[in-house]
Formats: C-alpha cells, structure tokens, sequence
C-alpha cells in the first residue's frame, strides 16, 4: 500500500461493506474503520433538519438524505424532488430556499432505513475548494500557543485565515491514518463548520448570517511537528493531510440551529480534552464571513472552520498526541459527534 490516500481508499470500500448494525457498532479493529455511530443520535435541535451524504449499502452510489428525529435515514433520491441533484449536498444549497423546504417535507412524510445501519460521508465528500479556517479565534487558546511559542504577540486585530486542502476532508466515522514517516506528533481541534448558502463578495457583517446555509462539526486534525517546525512556520502542509479534516455527521440548516452558544467537546479515549463554548469566539461567525469575503468572493457549499478552543494536546504539559489506536471523538452538544480512530497505515 504505496499511500495515505490509498489507505483512506481502502478503509472507506470496507466501510461500505459493514452495513449491518451490529458490525457498524463494534469496535475497530485493524484497518476497520469506526463506522456508524455507536451510539445514540445527538438531537440538533429537537426537531431540527439533519442533511446527510449517506451510501445505504455496499456498491451503491452516494446519495442525500434526511436523518428524522427517531434516526431513521430518508433517501431524496427516492423522493423525486425537483430543482436539485439528490446525490449532490452543494446542488441542494445552491438551490436555495424553495428546496430545502421540499426536503423538509419530504423527511417528515417519508421512511427508511436506521442511520446505524448505513454508512454516513462527510456532508460535502468532495468539496472543490479548499476548506477556508480561522486561527486563534478564541483567547484562551491563543495564550496557550503563546506560552508554548514562547512569545508575546498581540492579539491580531482581524481574523487569522488560512486553509486545508480538499484531501483532508474525511468521513464523521472513518479513521485517520497515522504514518510515523511523515508526523508523530497529531493533534486534535474541535470547530464549528459554517456552510455557505448564498455566496457573495464584500458581503456587510449585518447582512453575512443570511449568507450561512447551515452548520456541521469538524475537528481541524493537526500535524503540530509540520506546522510549528517546518515550511517556515506556515499552517497550510501541517493542517492539510489526507484525512486530517473529518466533517459531519450531518449539516444543520441555519435556521433550525443559534451557534451564539454552543457547546465543544474533544475526548480521547473517553477523556475531555477540550470543553469550551461559541460564545467565547473572540470573531463571531458574521464577522468571519465579513472579514473573509472582502475583495475575496464565496461560493454556495464554501465549509469554514471557525477556530478551536483551548485545550490542545501540543499545549499540555508533558504535550499529548494522538497514536495509533486512539478514538478522537469531537461534539458539538445539539449538533452532532464525530468519531474517528486513529489507524497505522500499513508499512
């Protein structure tokens, strides 16, 4: 096995294999990866939307769905909305309004399979731009990195942006290979993801929420030895390897979903390593896109991680990193959980 990419190949054509619940539930072994949920579904919300990119067996094709409130999937490909490609997340966005409230009919009216038993994607599996992020967007974690880099910088003024490449974009429950060859020190970083709806360019911070189409949970999973001692110091290699951005499990429509304060939680192992709240964002989500959009135009189906809060493994004393074997679960409370392990890719 030549490649990370090949590793990540593979392990997502077993996943696809282990449709029934009790395999989906079982925990991973070797090459297996942490499929299916495991436990029971978060609610987003009460009653709020839950869109996903799902495959409902082996050797089927990726389609949309609808997570209902009891967890049961709805295909929209079976529902013969109109207006929209049903096996594409970013045709349903750029559809606007009119169908997201088809689907919404659709999935109080339809049926289906339990979300156990089929196999989620990342929302939007293969994103055609980069995954714009925001660095330092929440005090504590600054001061943390402060004391790490051993400086005394000050607060910048405006957002810190910088991105990670499509090929970081990785399932809500598929693994992340770990290759000592190329970084042993992996860290974790639970976000909030903004999803574009409308796009724009100079777009006013008053008017940017009617811009965000709905919201998901990402853990912007890092390389720190890449980051902090190669390539000049710059993010971009450190925060971009394949499979380091696993996203979901599923997209909130913004109007079902207030991320003015929400709850984040990494665990490793089943321990809290980071627990912290949106509203302690120093740059809340309207002047992101504000900020982001300026002389820079955003696309219907743009993802946007918000920025971490403390609690990383690099800033702990002695610094903890992930190692093969670890299960990095990251929560947003109301929004969903990932979970994802952490795999040795074969020699």
């Amino acid at each position: 096995m030549s490649t990370r990419r090949d590793f990540l190949h593979l392990t997502a054509a077993m996943t696809g294999a282990m449709t029934a619940a009790g395999a989906l539930a079982r925990p991973a072994a070797a090459l297996t990866p942490a499929s299916g949920p495991g436990r029971p579904i978060p609610p987003a919300g009460g009653d709020a939307l839950r869109l996903v990119t799902f495959l409902p067996d082996a050797g089927s094709t990726p389609r949309l769905g609808a997570v209902r409130a009891d967890g049961r999937v709805v295909d929209l490909s079976r529902a013969a909305l109109p207006g929209f490609d049903p096996a594409r997340m970013v045709s349903l966005i750029e559809a606007g309004p009119a169908a997201l409230d088809a689907v919404r009919g659709a999935a109080a009216s339809g049926d289906g399979p339990p979300v156990e038993t089929v196999r989620l994607l990342a929302p939007i599996p293969a994103p055609t731009r980069n995954i714009y992020a925001v660095g330092w967007n929440y005090l504590e974690h600054f001061a943390e990195g402060q004391a790490v880099r051993g400086t005394n910088m000050e607060y910048p003024a405006h957002p810190v942006f910088f991105t990670k490449g499509v090929n970081t974009v990785n399932g809500p429950y598929d693994p992340i290979p770990f290759d000592p060859e190329v970084s042993t020190a992996i860290d974790w970083e639970v976000e909030l993801a903004v999803i574009i709806g409308t796009g724009g360019r100079n777009i006013p911070e008053a008017d940017a929420m009617r811009h965000v189409f709905g919201y998901s949970v990402i853990n912007d999973t890092t390389a720190r030895d890449m980051q902090i001692k190669l390539h000049g110091g710059q993010w971009f290699k450190g925060k971009s390897l394949d499979g380091y951005g696993p996203i979901g499990p599923w997209i909130v429509p913004a109007a079902d979903l207030d991320p003015a304060d929400l709850h984040l939680i990494t665990r490793v192992n089943g321990v809290v390593k980071q627990d912290a709240s949106t509203r302690q964002m120093y740059f809340k989500v309207a002047r992101i896109i504000a900020e982001l959009s300026h002389g820079l135009t955003l696309v219907p189906g743009d993802i946007i991680a918000t920025g971490t809060p403390p609690g990383i493994g690099n800033a702990r004393k002695p610094p903890e990193f992930l190692k093969p074997g670890d299960v990095m679960e990251t929560e947003i409370v109301g929004l969903g959980t990932l979970r994802n392990v952490i795999q040795a890719v074969p020699a």
